[in-house]
């Protein structure tokens, strides 16, 4: 049996990347492919080749048409992240099965109020919160304090720093009018400050195959100096420079059964019902009344070898190169083959 031809789409390292610090891509994410890279050396029954050429792509995958292309460009074509839905919309294009979501589906993500409104129709406990168009005047502030300020449009935490938990008027119309003048950002959300755990539930798989389901994991905030609000901020993720960086850690969650039970209960449901495919990591926080509640689906999270999903695939048993593994045999019985079938 000939071997699976896999195209693996990344970020583009020759264009700007917004989402950097210093706007390009830095030895983070350039390790991340290296170890990618090792990873998938591994599986037996692949065949891969790396795209990270945003320019050529559509003339490379015309001459060669790939049986796959594993879809791990989270940074959107050409590193924007507006256009993460046309990676996937290439391939529609292009008639190349791929891996992970479709352009709907991350459409539909993308936007939190939406979710938040599926997900409390399908009795899902959401947060408290209201919608704040930011071209309004005068802007829609918060009634309830402290209150969670974050773009409604976001990823990757852009937009959410050290202030955007806000304790009055002032200083929510201050970081609403800070959003505002961000590029990309045209809506906000005003939501409860949680304060309890914060857990992330992790799936592979698909409705019609079943699903593993990752251990879950908790957001450790011990470490942060006092006087910050534990939340995961941008510079937590992405600025060496912030006081957040490697101050936060990831933990197995210690969770009751029931209360396991009904996340992963609500993780299937709204991966089933946004159409999610193959892989999602769904985020959670609790408030003090110990339920938690939906905080973002991610239906392109992190694929870095350091990340929260392959964190919690290392906890389940499945190191990194055999996550990648599960994620393409996932994609591929949904596409009705297997490895040399």
């Amino acid at each position: 049996m000939a071997d699976i031809d896999v195209a693996v789409l990344l970020g583009d390292p020759r264009l700007p990347y917004a989402y950097a610090p210093d706007g390009r891509f830095g030895d983070e994410e350039l390790t991340a492919v290296m170890r990618l890279r090792e990873a998938l050396q591994r599986l037996k029954g692949y065949r891969f080749r790396f795209l990270d050429d945003h320019g050529a792509w559509i003339d490379t995958l015309r001459a060669a048409p790939p049986d796959l292309a594993l879809n791990l460009c989270d940074t959107g074509f050409r590193n924007d992240w507006l256009l993460e839905r046309d990676v996937p919309a290439l391939m529609e294009i292009l008639a190349i099965p791929y891996t992970g979501a479709d352009p709907m589906a991350i459409s539909l993500t993308t936007d939190k109020a939406l979710v938040r409104a599926l997900a409390a129709g399908l009795g899902i406990p959401v947060p408290n919160e209201s919608y704040v168009d930011l071209a309004a005047d005068p802007l829609v502030l918060p009634t309830i304090y402290p209150c969670l300020i974050k773009p409604n449009g976001s990823g990757g935490s852009f937009g959410i720093t050290r202030d955007c938990v806000v304790d009055d008027a002032r200083a929510a119309e201050g970081y609403l009018r800070w959003l505002a003048g961000q590029p990309g950002v045209d809506d906000a959300l005003l939501q409860d400050f949680l304060t309890g755990p914060e857990y992330t539930v992790g799936l592979v798989g698909n409705a019609a195959s079943g699903f593993t389901v990752l251990p879950p994991l908790e957001v450790d905030y011990s470490a942060l100096p006092s006087g910050l609000p534990p939340i995961l901020t941008h510079g937590s993720k992405a600025d060496p420079d912030s006081p957040y960086w490697e101050k936060l850690g990831f933990r197995p969650a210690q969770l009751d059964e029931v209360t396991w039970s009904q996340l992963v209960d609500h993780c299937v449901r709204l991966f089933r019902r946004l159409g999610l495919r193959d892989y999602a990591r769904l985020d959670f926080r609790a408030g003090e009344d110990g339920m938690p509640r939906l905080l973002d689906v991610n239906t392109n999270p992190t694929w870095y070898w350091d990340g929260k999903l392959a964190l919690m695939a290392e906890w389940a048993g499945y190191p990194y190169h055999a996550l990648l593994r599960l994620i393409l045999e996932a994609s591929l019985a949904r596409l009705g083959r297997g490895v040399g079938g």
